[in-house]
């Protein structure tokens, strides 16, 4: 049986309630299905899998935190906690990040 490999994490802890941004060196690429993310400073590409999560993303520097960018781009409460784990990930893989309030 093969060993088992945890993923390579940043240490990023996504916190809804903070004012977030596209990082600076990220890159989004609107497609059908979302969009794709490719950030130039790790070279890392990630895959938006919805048009409200790409929403959301384009939103992020316009709304006081994680959670009003979800809200206004017609996040619903059964929806949320998906939106906020794409969110946390996206986080986590530096394609978006904290800014100043």
């Amino acid at each position: 049986m093969p060993p088992t490999t945890a993923p390579v994490t940043s240490g990023v802890v996504y916190d809804a309630q903070r004012p977030y941004a596209l990082h600076p060196q990220v890159s989004l690429r609107p497609e059908s299905f979302g969009a794709l993310a490719y950030h130039f400073g790790t070279r890392r590409l990630s895959f938006l899998k919805s048009r409200t999560l790409l929403a959301v993303v384009e939103s992020l520097a316009d709304q006081p935190s994680g959670l009003l960018a979800c809200r206004a781009a017609g996040v619903t409460d059964e929806e949320l906690a998906a939106y906020e784990q794409a969110l946390a990930n996206l986080a986590d893989s530096g394609m978006i990040c904290e800014r100043a309030a």
